[in-house]
């Protein structure tokens, strides 16, 4: 009852069969519980066609948080392996303090708050199936006393009224864990309440159970609760009996326990397969956007490509299909060059009186490498007449640059 730590186990409907879940409760039960007080929840979730995952946690789990990160991260680690053969929904179902000693490390762990190692595409695995959240009995303040008034709670020793000598140890561990731990407390009393609001993101259903009888988990406190999850825009379902003890609304109220959790239960499979297709649908979004993204650069290049061989008015620039390369480029000077006539069909004709100096001005000859244009200096020049095969006409005297045909 005093330790670390717990244990986790199966209640499926065909466990004989081998075969597989079409829905799972995560059953987070109270400290220090064992199987038998879970196994009537358990059968109302096994006949409305829902298999169990129950996890037992222990007392010092409050006190020990890594502790009940290595049993929290064991209980993901079994849910990827589950969902992994085939994605169900997923509810998490809470009783008493079981979100403070287990369910609030889980969920930090699937929101990558609290690091165990864990494959962060497992996690999310895990956190698209969830679709809803069951709280019986809680959630509970996160307070030092917590555990003892639980440990001799008459819910817990099945005893209408716990021996005294019991009474007082439990008390004396309660103090001497807030006075070593009175720090650490404060600090994890606030990671709980703002990690079991966080949830609000996942825009799932939430029932929560509860009685104005309830001696350890005050109505006042799942009343705020439940408010504040309503203010962030949660879907909220409070039922509230007068009467009922701890923990004890099905055994006392069947017919409206098992109504309710019916209903629910409905409902997280409908918001479990509407997430499944609007996940799809992003999927398929994103991969048109990446599709997207390939194809306009290509576009874009053979756009520009093909608007190097025009100048502004239109008129082709380069009369051949080969990009120009300056480095293959040769000219000679007057008619004492040594170019022979085979080649001569590929120069393009420069004046002879150009001399060394022109050739660095934007109509010399460094010009018309690098634009592959004659640039006259006179307006009249501009008229530029084309002969029928669209070439620029040779004219005698005058200086050729060869174009390399690659």
């Amino acid at each position: 009852m005093w330790g670390y730590g717990g244990k986790y186990y199966w209640r499926k409907r065909n466990n004989n069969q081998g075969g597989r879940s079409e829905a799972i409760v995560v059953v987070f039960a109270w400290m220090s519980s064992e199987e038998r007080n879970l196994k009537n929840h358990v059968d109302l979730y096994d006949s409305l066609l829902w298999d169990s995952l129950v996890c037992h946690s222990q007392f010092l789990n409050m006190f020990l948080p890594d502790k009940a990160a290595n049993l929290a991260s064991d209980l993901v680690s079994e849910l990827v392996k589950e969902l992994k053969a085939k994605p169900v929904p997923l509810v998490f179902a809470s009783f008493s303090g079981g979100p403070n000693a287990c369910m609030y490390k889980v969920l930090q762990i699937l929101e990558g708050i609290c690091d165990t190692g864990l494959n962060q595409d497992d996690c999310r695995l895990v956190r698209n199936c969830i679709s809803g959240f069951i709280y019986d009995s809680c959630p509970v303040d996160f307070t030092s006393d917590l555990g003892a008034r639980l440990a001799v709670h008459p819910t817990t020793l099945k005893m209408s009224k716990p021996p005294k000598p019991f009474v007082w140890v439990a008390n004396g561990i309660a103090s001497s864990l807030d006075y070593v731990f009175l720090n650490r407390f404060e600090s994890q009393r606030a990671e709980y309440w703002q990690t079991l609001y966080s949830t609000i993101t996942m825009r799932v259903p939430y029932l929560i159970l509860c009685s104005e009888n309830d001696d350890l988990a005050p109505y006042q406190t799942i009343h705020n609760f439940a408010t504040r999850l309503q203010e962030l825009g949660g879907n909220v379902k409070l039922v509230k009996w007068n009467d009922s003890p701890h923990v004890g609304h099905y055994r006392y109220n069947q017919v409206d326990y098992k109504a309710a959790v019916s209903d629910f239960l409905s409902k997280a499979a409908s918001v479990y397969l509407q997430k499944t297709r609007s996940l799809d649908r992003e999927a398929m979004k994103e991969e048109t956007q990446c599709d997207d993204d390939i194809t306009e650069p290509t576009q874009s290049f053979g756009a520009s490509t093909s608007g190097l061989n025009r100048s502004f008015n239109g008129t082709p620039l380069v009369t051949t299909d080969h990009f120009f390369v300056p480095s293959t480029v040769g000219y000679y000077v007057g008619n004492g060059g040594s170019v022979q006539d085979e080649h001569k069909q590929d120069l393009i004709r420069l004046s002879s009186t150009q001399n060394e100096d022109d050739a660095v001005k934007p109509n010399g000859v460094l010009g018309q490498l690098l634009f592959d244009v004659y640039i006259p200096k006179n307006v009249e020049d501009w008229d530029v007449k084309l002969s029928e095969t669209g070439r620029f006409r040779r004219r005698p005297g005058k200086r050729f640059i060869r174009r390399s045909r690659l």
